[in-house]
């Protein structure tokens, strides 16, 4: 047998060993099903305060059971697809846009470019570009926004002798450590406070050293991994982007012509309206959506693109996003069938009562863990802010947590989870990096464990301290 048949044959023992994500999906589905038949089911009575669905505290009641049967388990993958239309239509819109940027050959440019000035110098990028998305994290809440800056970064890592792996994290890590300090982001302090009936963004000095904590204990991990990367390339992962291919990119003669320098004139330009707009408007994942659809048109013709060719390279690049796509529907079956069946109010009453019975110095830590737990069920930041913390606001009076404390305990359980929870949009964001979320799951593991280490301190420390004003 030659080495080239041995090569492939151990390629496909590792995908026939690897555990397929759609695989785990439906095994989670499953088991949520059984559990209808176990947990009894229950309500909160809710009314609507600022546009939201808010718990009445004291209010639960169990109702009758309504589990769920054989055809339920598979419907459900349909209405989670529907529940997640948003979404998914989104990661594929995003996938077209950047179907189109990248058949401009401004991307191809752009990297050859930055590879020639960069040379030896590139490491200086990890903690430069990772403060930037962790700001933008903790001050204008940066989440779903991070695929368009994957697509991006993930090639030309690769191109400077790193790999995927580097790029991906330096986006999401730096993102997701600013968006956990939370240091003014509306999404979740801004909207958690108001609910808890504190100040706005107070408590801010304490969450700042948060930020800055978890900002050099991620710039160091990503640091470290991309130096070993560096100088053994052959441990790195590389997912869809093959080393060679972008490392020819990387080391072309190709010059920035006119036309590339007007499409990444028009990229930029998208990221300015959509600062402006995120900010000024408010603007969500529908105005993004169209609006990276309307600049993927205008950087396609000014490409010099037919229409034939960009509808083509729209198509193409959706395409190579739908897997991640269809799995957001899939993870969203499992909040169908309990939410159907009546057993998120019925968890969170019983798991809040649970914590009455912690000792007082783990109370907040306790909290932090339900957070944690109910962030795999309702992976929106203000869609759990407006879930748990009705809850969570009286029960810390009661418990002789502060207010402030249980705040914490909230954007901490959100925020951590939300890079490993794959009912989140994490599995759309591995999608563009070209990364399995196996892959993902095994080398984000232990800065997950850094980061709940360091939660538990900083709540042990609010408690302490009696983080307020209250």
């Amino acid at each position: 047998m030659s080495s080239l048949d041995e090569s492939q044959l151990e390629l496909k023992e590792k995908e026939a060993k690897s555990f397929n994500v759609y695989v785990l999906i439906f095994c989670l589905i499953v088991i949520s099903a059984i559990l209808t038949y176990i947990i009894p089911s229950g309500q909160f009575d809710r009314v609507e305060v600022d546009g939201r669905s808010v718990i009445q505290a004291n209010s639960f009641h169990y109702i009758e059971a309504n589990p769920v049967g054989l055809l339920d388990i598979f419907s459900s993958v349909h209405s989670g697809m529907v529940n997640g239309a948003k979404t998914i239509f989104f990661v594929l819109i995003i996938g077209g846009t950047f179907g189109i940027f990248t058949a401009t050959g401004a991307l191809d440019a752009f990297i050859a470019m930055i590879s020639r000035k960069m040379a030896n110098r590139e490491k200086l990028l990890i903690p430069v570009l990772m403060l930037f998305f962790a700001l933008a994290g903790a001050l204008m809440g940066m989440s779903d926004e991070i695929l368009v800056y994957i697509a991006i970064l993930v090639p030309l890592t690769v191109a400077l002798g790193f790999d995927a792996m580097t790029g991906f994290a330096m986006v999401t890590i730096g993102a997701s450590v600013g968006f956990t300090a939370a240091v003014m982001n509306p999404f979740t302090v801004g909207i958690a406070q108001g609910i808890a009936e504190l100040p706005t963004f107070s408590g801010m000095g304490f969450r700042i050293i948060i930020f800055i904590v978890l900002y050099l204990a991620a710039a160091t991990y990503v640091y470290r991994y991309a130096s070993k990367v560096k100088k053994n390339p052959s441990i790195g992962v590389y997912g869809k982007f093959k080393q060679g291919e972008v490392k020819a990119v990387a080391n072309s003669d190709e010059k920035m012509m006119t036309k590339h320098k007007l499409v990444l004139m028009a990229f930029l330009l998208s990221y300015i309206i959509l600062i402006f707009g995120v900010m000024k408007y408010g603007w969500y994942i529908t105005e993004i959506a169209g609006l990276f659809f309307m600049f993927g048109i205008i950087m396609g013709i000014l490409g010099k693109m037919s229409p034939s060719t960009i509808a083509d390279s729209f198509i193409a690049g959706a395409k190579d996003l739908l897997g991640g796509a269809m799995i957001i529907g899939f993870a969203q079956a499992i909040l169908v069938i309990f939410n159907t069946a009546g057993l998120m109010d019925t968890i969170l009453y019983h798991a809040s009562n649970l914590l009455s019975s912690v000792p007082g110095t783990l109370t907040a830590v306790g909290m932090f863990i339900l957070q944690l737990v109910m962030n795999f069920f309702v992976p929106s930041g203000s869609g759990q802010a407006a879930l748990t913390m009705p809850l969570m606001a009286p029960l810390s009076d009661m418990i002789g947590v502060t207010r402030q404390t249980s705040v914490l305990a909230y954007q901490f359980g959100d925020g951590i989870s939300n890079s490993i929870f794959p009912t989140g949009n994490i599995i759309a964001a591995l999608a563009v990096g070209g990364i399995s979320y196996g892959k993902w799951f095994k080398w984000y593991l232990p800065f997950f464990i850094i980061q709940f280490i360091i939660a538990i301190i900083a709540l042990i420390i609010a408690q302490l301290i009696h983080y307020g004003p209250f």
